[in-house]
């Protein structure tokens, strides 16, 4: 693998500079393959790639309009907000942390769900004003630093930089150096300002960064040959019962998770995780900085995935004929019932929309239920990721196994663009990761599964847990085509009869009818 992450900076490089993420592309899956080229990591030119390391230089569809997107820095207090036993000090004017309410609603969720105790976020701002953006800050910063050791006592204290902090030029990793020693514990500068990236994902690989960099241990004195680390959202541990029979222990990182947690990362035997847009940062660094291999398989998804998922991590624990007979006594266990589901959904078509790697999952599932799909999208597209693994091409790998996709729209989450994704493909209902788009989805006449627990496909129930809640879903088909019928969405006509969803980025023109319109409107 070729050691592109240097844990002695404080800042990480970004996606689209390290990965070549994109952000809007629009097409068939092959053909999107065919243009990352992911297998070429030569220097040899090929499909406009560079050699190894340097990711894809895909050219991509510039949109002229954002909606309902995230940022970095959000993604830093949605990771390290919920930590249990550390303070987060998003170093901001106070509109930054309005999400935080949310983040807090999340951590008790994934708290209930791991079986952890209850309890509230410890975030803090130094709600900064128009006179800090003037003068400075850094007194206000180390005054909360000084405050969080005070008030929480953590195990760690965090800094998040937002945009304004990074416009003004706020020296973050200074104060953190000079306080740490007072403080007694790490002070860990995360540069995670919302205009770093123009993808939101760059902020899991600041806050995996942030916590490889000064939290986990660097040389460990022992390995715990039972514990597998898992880079996972707040979803269900549905992970200890698939991996029991190998005889291993979950150390779920990074949402839920404790000090101690992150520390005994470099003890573990191996590291996954149920998304390789997620896990791909962390896994990586594990391996190359702390000799913690990273598991080379498919993601844990359909029946073929999760065959070779486990069959890969008894590998490295010598487990193999245990991994083998317990995946033949799954494979009978839920055959009847799977049988049953494939029958039910005769016919039917379903469409993705959440983060990339996680919807190739999603799809191979959606394949193991006999449901066809015609079209997908995703958030953004990653040609290689970070660990460059051969089975980490989650996207070749579901085509490969399933099909192409004819219609494959790489879009952040913008909810204008559904009217025209949804006349052009076959669909009875969709899975969306991100609630905001599942209401726009639902006043479209198209019921809608909005998947809040994030591990719910996970493995061979998880096969089984998606088809019975999909059936719940497709029974609500009547009140949706009613709904359609009775709520009138913010668009006017002529965009619901547009066919292209990405006309505003191809047709320059239109801008110029735009124009012309709002002249004629008496304000």
């Amino acid at each position: 693998m070729a050691n592109r992450i240097n844990l002695d900076m404080t800042t990480v490089k970004n996606r689209e500079l390290r990965l070549g993420t994109i952000i809007g592309w629009d097409g068939s899956a092959k053909e999107l393959i065919e243009q990352s080229a992911y297998d070429e990591r030569s220097v040899k030119k090929h499909g406009g790639c560079a050699g190894a390391g340097q990711g894809c230089r895909l050219c991509e569809l510039q949109s002229p309009l954002n909606q309902t997107t995230m940022c970095s820095n959000a993604i830093v207090q949605c990771q390290i907000g919920n930590l249990t036993d550390c303070v987060l000090i998003d170093h901001a004017p106070i509109g930054c942390s309005s999400e935080n309410a949310k983040f807090n609603l999340s951590m008790h969720v994934g708290l209930a769900r791991r079986g952890k105790p209850q309890q509230n976020t410890l975030n803090m701002s130094t709600n900064l004003q128009e006179k800090d953006m003037v003068f400075g800050g850094s007194a206000k910063l180390r005054q909360a630093i000084r405050i969080a050791k005070e008030r929480y006592n953590p195990k760690a204290i965090f800094i998040s930089m937002a945009c304004a902090t990074a416009i003004t030029g706020e020296d973050i990793d200074s104060v953190a150096e000079e306080l740490e020693p007072e403080v007694g514990v790490p002070v860990i500068p995360l540069h995670c300002e919302g205009f770093r990236s123009k993808h939101w994902s760059t902020g899991f690989d600041v806050a995996f960064h942030g916590v490889l960099r000064q939290i986990v241990e660097r040389h460990p004195t022992k390995k715990q040959k039972d514990l597998i680390n898992i880079v996972a959202l707040w979803g269900t541990d549905w992970f200890t019962d698939l991996l029991k029979p190998l005889g291993l222990r979950v150390n779920y990182l990074l949402d839920c998770a404790s000090y101690e947690e992150i520390r005994q990362a470099s003890e573990a035997v191996a590291t996954t995780t149920f998304c390789e847009t997620l896990g791909g940062y962390m896994g990586a660094a594990l391996e190359d900085q702390f000799g913690v291999p990273q598991i080379d398989a498919p993601q844990p998804y359909g029946i073929k995935g999760t065959d070779a998922w486990l069959r890969a991590i008894a590998k490295v624990v010598g487990k193999e004929k245990e991994a083998e007979a317990f995946i033949e006594s799954e494979h009978q266990r839920i055959a009847p019932q799977l049988e049953a589901y494939r029958e039910y959904f005769k016919g039917k078509y379903g469409m993705v929309l959440t983060g990339s790697a996680y919807a190739h999952g999603l799809i191979s599932v959606l394949a193991e239920l006999g449901i066809k799909n015609e079209a997908a999208l995703v958030f953004h597209h990653d040609p290689i990721y970070d660990g460059a693994g051969k089975n980490q091409d989650t996207l070749k790998e579901l085509v490969e196994t399933y099909g192409d996709i004819p219609h494959y729209t790489v879009s952040k989450t913008r909810a204008f663009q559904l009217p025209q994704l949804l006349k052009r493909a076959k669909t009875d209902f969709l899975i969306i990761r991100h609630p905001g788009l599942a209401s726009v989805a639902g006043h479209l006449g198209v019921p809608t599964f909005a998947l809040g627990d994030e591990h719910i496909p996970v493995g061979y129930d998880g096969i089984l847990r998606v088809g019975e809640i999909l059936k719940g879903v497709l029974a609500r088909t009547k009140f949706n085509k009613t709904l359609q019928r009775h709520v009138r969405l913010p668009y006017n006509d002529w965009w619901f009869n547009q066919d292209d969803p990405f006309i505003l980025t191809k047709d320059k023109s239109v801008f110029v009818d735009i124009e012309k319109k709002l002249e004629e409107v008496k304000f």
